[in-house]
C-alpha cells in the first residue's frame, strides 16, 4: 500500500488557498459595506430615517411605512448592493405567474403584459449570502426588540427563501451570538 500523505498534504493546501479566496472576498465586502450610504440620494433619506427605524419593530406596518418613505434611497440602495436580495430581480406575470429573468412586454404563456418585479435570493453567490446574513444581525442590534431569529423567519416568507436556506441560516446564528 503506497502512503498517500504527500496527496494529503496537497489536498489540504489546496483547500487552505480557496478558502483564503473567500476571506479576501469577504474582507472587501466588509471593506465597502453599505458605502453607498454615505453618499447621496442614500444619504440624506437615511439620515432622516434611521433614528425613526431604530425605535420600530422589524416587518411591523410602522417599519413598512418607513420603507416607503424611504424609496428613493432604497432603490439606489439595492441596485448598488449586491448583498440585498432586492438587487437580484424576476418579472412575474400577473396572469399566469411565469418567471422571465429579462425584460418581457407580453407573456409567452398567456399573452398578458402585466408584470411584478420579485427579489431573487437564488441568483446570489455564497459571498453575497454571507454578507446578507451579517447585515442582517447587524440590523438586529439597531432595534431596541432585535432578534435574528424573527428576521430570518420574515425574510424567509418576504424573500420566498427555501426551507435548506432556512436553515443552514438559523444554524449560523450561533456562531454570531458567541
Amino acid at each position: 500500500m503506497e502512503d498517500q500523505r504527500v496527496e494529503t498534504l496537497k489536498h489540504i493546501e489546496e483547500v487552505k488557498k480557496q478558502i483564503d479566496i473567500v476571506v479576501v472576498a469577504l474582507q472587501d465586502r466588509a471593506a465597502k459595506h453599505d458605502a453607498s450610504k454615505l453618499e447621496s440620494p442614500e444619504r440624506e433619506i437615511f439620515d432622516k430615517y434611521t433614528p425613526k427605524l431604530k425605535g420600530t419593530t422589524y416587518g411591523s406596518e410602522e417599519y413598512k411605512q418607513c420603507l416607503a418613505g424611504m424609496k428613493t434611497a432604497l432603490d439606489h440602495h439595492y441596485a448598488s448592493n449586491r448583498h440585498h436580495p432586492e438587487h437580484f430581480v424576476y418579472h412575474e406575470c400577473n396572469g399566469c405567474f411565469e418567471r422571465y429573468y429579462q425584460e418581457v412586454n407580453i407573456c409567452n404563456i398567456c399573452g398578458y403584459s402585466q408584470f411584478t418585479d420579485r427579489p431573487d435570493i437564488a441568483q446570489m453567490n455564497l459571498i453575497d449570502l454571507v454578507e446578507m446574513f451579517c447585515d442582517w444581525k447587524a440590523a438586529t442590534l439597531r432595534h431596541t426588540d432585535g432578534d435574528i431569529k424573527k428576521s430570518i423567519a420574515i425574510n424567509k416568507k418576504r424573500f420566498e427563501i427555501s426551507d435548506e436556506l432556512t436553515a443552514i441560516l438559523l444554524n449560523t446564528v450561533e456562531i454570531l451570538n458567541d
